[in-house]
């Protein structure tokens, strides 16, 4: 299996999990495709059945799908088949605009009124020049917001962070070199927990791991419900070395935010560190509550 596969994967659980969030959340919801032609379109064909079943588009809520690329005169008669083929309600619109992502995502959301209404951005510019940082930013806008970012390999996410109080980045390799980079913005931290959860969750692929861009060792990391806990074991490490005691609380919020592993997999580690002697806990007995606080041994 491909790097291309478990993209279409995350793309289609983290799409099952927001619409009908939003849906339920406002009535006018917004979701844009950026690069849709790159792939030949298979991505934005995905994303369309997938939002084209939603419940509560039969209940007066409307779902706007805008697909940005280069041009997508080849692909937009598929994208209008696969939504009939989804049995969409009249809820959900499908609006192509050619010229290039960069030149035109900001004009199509502006004309969709995306501005204060949910809103979730999927970019995936792995095929060529990352996008500029104006791009993503436009996606800020939305209330709440949120984008899955895909950068060619050894590109970097740290110019987009810019606008989003929540930030998490994956490297997504196939061997010892560089691979492409996934990156998650938003506003809620329950969608930066959902989007940890979908991104563990995906089928194993053969050939197909994780590197956590914070890792200083580069050490892969096989997809699994329980992912190896060595990379994280040596990030928080650093991180108690660097900035001193902290809570259990803000050692899960470190794990979330700042690695790709999840609040859960923090506590996992910790309770490993405290059995081995590498850090301590206060109180040194007890459950490990949130505020119970870790220093390195």
């Amino acid at each position: 299996m491909s790097v291309a596969t478990v993209k279409r994967e995350l793309l289609v659980r983290h799409l099952e999990a927001w619409a009908p969030a939003a849906l339920h959340r406002g009535r006018r919801v917004v979701y844009a495709h950026g690069y849709a032609d790159a792939d030949g379109g298979a991505a934005a064909e995905e994303a369309v059945r997938v939002l084209a079943d939603q419940p509560d588009l039969a209940r007066g809520r409307e779902l706007s799908m805008v697909a940005v690329g280069a041009d997508l005169g080849p692909i937009e008669e598929r994208l209008k088949r696969a939504q009939q083929e989804a049995g969409s309600a009249a809820g959900f619109a499908v609006h192509t605009i050619s010229g290039g992502t960069d030149e035109r995502l900001g004009v199509g959301l502006k004309a969709l009124g995306a501005q204060r209404v949910p809103l979730l951005g999927y970019l995936d510019a792995s095929a060529g020049e990352p996008p500029a940082a104006t791009t993503v930013a436009a996606l800020t806008g939305g209330k709440p917001a949120e984008v899955l970012l895909i950068l060619p390999a050894g590109a970097s996410a740290e110019v987009y962070r810019s606008g989003w109080p929540l930030f998490a980045e994956v490297e997504m390799a196939t061997g010892e070199q560089a691979g492409q980079v996934l990156a998650f913005g938003t506003t809620s931290g329950k969608s930066l927990e959902g989007f940890k959860d979908a991104l563990w969750a995906v089928d194993e692929f053969a050939g197909v791991r994780y590197r956590d861009p914070g890792d200083p060792d580069r050490h892969l990391i096989d997809i699994s419900l329980t992912p190896h806990p060595g990379p994280l074991r040596r990030e928080l490490l650093a991180h108690l070395a660097a900035s001193g005691p902290a809570s259990v609380t803000d050692l899960k919020t470190f794990a979330l935010t700042e690695t790709i592993y999840r609040a859960a997999d923090a506590v996992r580690v910790l309770h490993t560190l405290i059995d081995s002697g590498a850090v301590t806990r206060e109180p040194d007995h007890g459950r490990l509550g949130g505020d119970v606080m870790i220093a390195a041994a």
